[in-house]
């Protein structure tokens, strides 16, 4: 059964419909899988253009590895800037994901700064990205801390969404693989004497890239998922009013 669920205290909250019974892809078997094939034939040539990226970088790069000034490094902070822009949109344009998009923007805002640590460093001071992402990530986790609930409601939606596995794929690729893979003393357990850091700088930007290439692609599937929940609260709410 299908219920509404609204914040009461806030005067401009959207009520969502949220319901396990009906999927935002499409009622249809067939139909959902034609969606997926779809997706597949738009982003694997997204993924594979990465790729193009990272062999240039190889054939440039490779003997003192992937530096700041590299394809790879400027395609992540490129992809982290789209993704914190159009989650900027869809908290500002599409409320039924407000309080989910507000909170991605700020992480994808956080880590478009970190990227630019060595740049910041030296245009304005040791340490500086921190503040920076200090008075980002603080504003963005208290809006979200006092719309915790709505937070919760337009999780449900977000959590089973494929937006949601893309994003979590993502997330983990970058933050969590990235970081293992690239320790240095995994690498020279591997290569021995043949240790080489560019290879380790490689092995760590091309992960993180691919991580960031999943987010994105988790960006647009959530303007679509919020386009989504919009056309779906709008069914529901003239089905409530035909009753009445």
């Amino acid at each position: 059964m299908s219920r509404l669920t609204s914040h009461p205290n806030s005067h401009n909250s959207v009520p969502l419909p949220i319901s396990a019974e009906q999927p935002l892809y499409g009622r249809q078997p067939t139909s959902l899988f034609i969606q997926a094939c779809l997706r597949l034939a738009i982003y694997a040539p997204l993924v594979a253009a990465m790729m193009a990226l990272v062999m240039h970088d190889a054939h440039h790069f490779g003997d003192i590895g992937f530096g700041e000034s590299s394809w790879t490094e400027h395609m992540q902070s490129t992809l982290l800037a789209l993704s914190a822009a159009a989650m900027w949109a869809v908290h500002s344009r599409l409320p039924d994901l407000r309080t989910v998009s507000l909170l991605l923007f700020g992480l994808f805002a956080a880590s478009l700064i970190r990227e630019q640590d060595a740049l910041l460093d030296e245009r304005i001071g040791d340490g500086s990205w921190q503040i920076l992402v200090s008075l980002v990530a603080i504003p963005v986790l208290i809006s979200v801390w006092r719309n915790r609930a709505r937070f919760v409601a337009e999780f449900e939606h977000f959590g089973r969404s494929f937006a949601f596995g893309l994003f979590g794929a993502g997330f983990l690729a970058t933050y969590v693989f990235s970081r293992l893979y690239g320790r240095t003393e995994f690498w020279e357990t591997l290569m021995g004497s043949a240790y080489l850091r560019s290879v380790k700088n490689a092995a760590e930007e091309v992960t993180e890239l691919f991580g960031y290439t999943l987010m994105a692609i988790a960006a647009i599937e959530i303007i679509l998922l919020a386009i989504r929940m919009g056309r779906q609260r709008r069914a529901k709410l003239r089905e409530l009013g035909a009753l009445r």
